[in-house]
C-alpha cells in the first residue's frame, strides 16, 4: 500500500486530491497549516473509503515543519511514495500598491515550501527507488495575470522546479510534474456573483468552470503507475485555456 502527503489537504483542491488518492487505496496524510477540524473531517472521509488517513498541522514555509511532517509520516506509514505540493496562498495587489509582506508570503507557502517539502521526502523516495512528486501550478503561472505578479511568480517558478528536479531524480524511478489548474469551482469563486462567473467561463472553450475532482483526477493519473515515463511535465486542467 501506498502512502501520500498532500499539503493543504483539507479543503478544496486538497481536499478533493485526499479523496480521490485514497480511493486508489494510498494511505493518506493530511498537511494543513489552518483549520484543525476541517483537516480532520478531510482524514475521516479518507478512512471511510477504506484506507488510512491522519491529519498533521505545519507551515510548509517553515522547514521544521516541513521536515517534522515527512518524519510523522515514515513514522506512521513506513514510507512516502507520493508528494502532492498543493498548500497555496494569494495575496493579490496592483504591482505598484503590493507590499513586501504580500509578496513574501505567497513566495514563501506557494513556492518556497514546495522546495522545503520536495526536500525533505527527496532522500526517502531515493533510497526506495520510487516516488511521485507532483505539484498544483496554475494557468496564471502560464500566462500571468494582473493584480497577481507575487502568485504567478510563485506558480511561475514551481514549473521551473519542477523540469529541474525532474532532471535530477529521472534515473532513480521517481517522477516530477506538475498540474496547472485553470479557474477551479472553489470557496473563493462561489462569493463571485453569477455574473462575474459568466464572464470567466466565456474565456474558456469549455464555457465552464472545472471542479476540484477535475484537478484531483490529473493528480491521480500521476501518481498512477501508468504515468511512469512522464516526469517534467505540465499538465494543464483549465477546459481548454493554455490554448490561447
Amino acid at each position: 500500500m501506498k502512502t501520500a502527503i498532500v499539503t493543504g489537504g483539507s479543503r478544496g483542491i486538497g481536499r478533493a486530491i485526499c479523496l480521490e488518492l485514497a480511493k486508489t487505496g494510498a494511505n493518506i496524510v493530511v498537511g494543513y497549516a489552518g483549520s484543525e477540524q476541517a483537516a480532520r473531517e478531510t482524514a475521516e472521509a479518507c478512512v471511510n473509503l477504506g484506507t488510512r488517513a491522519i491529519a498533521v498541522r505545519g507551515d510548509v514555509a517553515q522547514k521544521q515543519d516541513c521536515e517534522t511532517l515527512v518524519a510523522t509520516a515514515l513514522e506512521q506509514f513506513g514510507g512516502i511514495d507520493i508528494l502532492v505540493n498543493n498548500a497555496g496562498i494569494t495575496r493579490d495587489n496592483l504591482l505598484l500598491r503590493m507590499t513586501d509582506d504580500e509578496w513574501s508570503a505567497v513566495i514563501d507557502t506557494n513556492l518556497r515550501g514546495a522546495y522545503y517539502m520536495t526536500q525533505a521526502v527527496t532522500r526517502t523516495m531515493m533510497r526506495a527507488r520510487y516516488g511521485r512528486i507532483i505539484s498544483i501550478a496554475s494557468v496564471v503561472g502560464l500566462s500571468g495575470n494582473a493584480g497577481q505578479a507575487n502568485y504567478a511568480a510563485s506558480k511561475a517558478g514551481l514549473i521551473g522546479f519542477t523540469k529541474s528536479v525532474a532532471r535530477e531524480l529521472a534515473t532513480r524511478g521517481i517522477t516530477v510534474n506538475a498540474v496547472a489548474p485553470g479557474f477551479i469551482q472553489t470557496d473563493m469563486t462561489a462569493s463571485l456573483p453569477e455574473e462575474a462567473v459568466k464572464r470567466l467561463a466565456a474565456d474558456i472553450p469549455q464555457a465552464r468552470l472545472g471542479t476540484a475532482e477535475d484537478v484531483a483526477h490529473a493528480v491521480a493519473f500521476l501518481a498512477d503507475e501508468r504515468a511512469a515515463y512522464i516526469t517534467g511535465q505540465v499538465l494543464s486542467v483549465d477546459g481548454g485555456m493554455a490554448m490561447r
